[in-house]
């Protein structure tokens, strides 16, 4: 913007101000009136006491002290309560003057904005340096937006879950925003699957990985999470578990808080056998109400958040049915125990799978 621009500019903002203070008079209409009541008023008591005269003179007048105070209070309070009137209208008045000036010097710095982006090409005012820079910032955001949050199922500031070490053998198995894992991995150059190289995978291990480890220094439960990975349906329960155990966390919504209700073994065949419904109800047993209310009100709000819960419910009793088949009443409590189990309830029961 040249200097002319610039000078026009000033000249039109400081014009404006200086017309308005031009227009402020030194005394305004309710002062002059505030002085006219209160010249009345204290004339009009003048002119009574000048009648009436100021008491008697046996003394029991206004020569006695409270008759006196109250004959003053009576004359002073009325041109108080005027003048404490005629305060609040220059208040007034004073801040619809501030606020005229504001918006007037708002409209010059306006002005001196809108012919500054024009003075440099002579088109169309472009995007400034700062409109283009929060652009960078938003788009660098919508593409972070998809990426969840570090695993952790416990309290934040304890040792996470996530091996310190990188321990995942088999990276086709990797979760995507919705806690889905690429199943479909590749067979081997001889026809060997990947699978058929791993030994299988223990009832022991399987309890283990479930539970996650406990702490950084849970060598036991890395290395049962370690051999979980490497079995195909296992390593997509234990990645949808995880996905969903980061999403409750960021409510506030731990696994190891939760207390639920045990249910018998039974109760727990009798779900792998198909069984929905009222048969099988007593496997909601989780009754922190604030931890219902928080997932049921993320269920309908988070489509990201409902499509991973309904993803690891799925996943859960496709590998539950397998597992009760060889497992025993006692492999059923131990299970039932973990956090992953305990995510099943809490969330069967929000969808409505035990009703």
């Amino acid at each position: 913007m040249n200097d002319k621009t610039k000078s026009g500019s000033a000249s039109l903002g400081t014009g404006r101000l200086n017309a308005l203070n031009a227009q402020v008079p030194s005394l305004s209409g309710g002062e002059v009136i505030g002085l006219l009541l209160s010249g009345l008023w204290l004339a009009g008591c003048i002119l009574f006491f000048l009648v009436l005269g100021f008491g008697s003179s046996d003394g029991e007048g206004l020569s006695q002290p409270l008759q006196f105070l109250m004959t003053l209070v009576a004359v002073i309070m009325p041109v108080a309560v005027i003048w404490v009137a005629v305060a609040a209208l220059r208040s007034a008045r004073i801040m619809r003057e501030e606020s005229v000036r504001l918006s007037a010097a708002i409209d010059a710095m306006r002005s001196a904005y809108i012919q500054q982006q024009q003075g440099f090409t002579g088109t169309p005012a472009q995007a400034s340096k700062v409109e283009q820079k929060l652009e960078e910032i938003a788009q660098v955001s919508r593409k972070t937006e998809s990426a969840l949050a570090t695993f952790t199922s416990i309290r934040p500031g304890m040792p996470t879950l996530a091996n310190p070490t990188p321990v995942n053998p088999s990276p086709a198995i990797t979760p995507d925003v919705t806690g889905q894992a690429t199943a479909d991995q590749t067979s081997l150059a001889l026809g060997t699957p990947v699978e058929d190289l791993n030994p299988p995978l223990s009832v022991e291990d399987f309890i283990r990985a479930l539970h996650f480890p406990e702490t950084a220094e849970d060598a036991d439960g890395f290395r049962a999470l370690r051999r979980a990975l490497d079995d195909r349906q296992v390593a997509g329960l234990v990645q949808a578990s995880q996905d969903v155990l980061t999403l409750l966390s960021q409510d506030g919504i731990y696994m190891d808080d939760l207390r639920p209700d045990r249910a018998r073994p039974e109760i727990w065949r009798k779900f792998a056998a198909g069984e929905r419904g009222r048969g099988v109800a007593a496997l909601g047993g989780v009754r922190d109400r604030s931890s219902l209310a928080l997932t049921a009100g993320r269920m309908k709000q988070d489509p990201i958040f409902r499509d991973a819960a309904h993803h690891f419910l799925r996943r859960f009793d496709q590998t539950f049915a397998g597992f009760e088949k060889n497992a025993s009443d006692a492999d059923i409590a131990a299970l039932a125990d973990t956090r992953t189990a305990r995510a099943f309830m809490l969330l069967g029961r929000v969808t409505g799978t035990f009703d």
